[in-house]
């Protein structure tokens, strides 16, 4: 392997590196030159992380810190995404197939190539039906219109027997879309609720009248004498 590198599963990490000195890359992928492995370690240790020997066979070896499940886990859905074992899926029609039947057998179709997986169409003639192959061809020039954005043809319809035959293969290899990330909770976000005014007094706006001291009614004047 280049450079004296390990596979991932044959790598010694913290108390299993024995040999020092050893060449230490950082976590932050800065070179820290040929160090003590008891140093290293305890560089490793109060990062939180792990010492990883990525290239043994060199002298002295090299070893990174990193998190090494994480790092493991990478690699291991990097390598399945890679190497996708490819099918293939056979979908049997008739020329004479129901439209709403050809319809589900072309949904199964299109999720098999968005799988990764190659699809044949396999078209049965009974009777008569194989001395009209003009139908069949028909048939499948319209599946890979329905299917052109998701697959193309690899091997045109051709007549073996009784049966017409066609394969499809996918246009690229199937992406995990990201997941969403989840919305912020209105309580932590600004856009809280606004508060409640008070309920406004019904007696507020309206002068109070202060009740003035009743007087005493002066007595009426008398007429004068005549």
């Amino acid at each position: 392997m280049r450079n004296g590198a390990s596979p991932i599963s044959n790598l010694r990490i913290n108390e299993q590196i024995r040999i020092t000195p050893i060449r230490l890359i950082d976590h932050e992928a800065q070179q820290r030159g040929v160090i003590q492995t008891a140093e290293a370690l305890q560089i490793a240790r109060d990062a939180g992380l792990d010492l990883v020997e990525i290239s043994p066979n060199e002298r002295p070896p090299v070893c990174k810190i990193m998190d090494y499940g994480k790092h493991k886990y990478l690699l291991s859905k990097k390598h399945k995404q890679k190497h996708h074992e490819q099918k293939m899926k056979e979908v049997r029609i008739r020329p004479k197939t129901d439209p709403h039947d050809r319809q589900i057998k072309l949904d199964k179709a299109r999720d098999f190539l968005s799988h990764g997986d190659r699809v044949q169409f396999t078209m049965m003639f009974r009777g008569r039906e194989r001395f009209h192959q003009d139908i069949g061809q028909e048939a499948f020039n319209e599946i890979i219109t329905a299917l052109t954005d998701v697959g193309k043809v690899e091997n045109m319809g051709r007549l073996i027997g009784r049966r017409m035959t066609m394969v499809l293969v996918p246009l690229k290899v199937p992406t995990h879309a990201p997941k969403p990330k989840p919305k912020p909770d209105a309580k932590d976000g600004k856009d809280k609720p606004a508060a409640k005014a008070p309920p406004k007094d019904s007696n507020a706006g309206t002068p109070e009248i202060a009740a003035s001291p009743t007087s005493p009614t002066a007595p009426s004047a008398s007429p004068p004498p005549a």
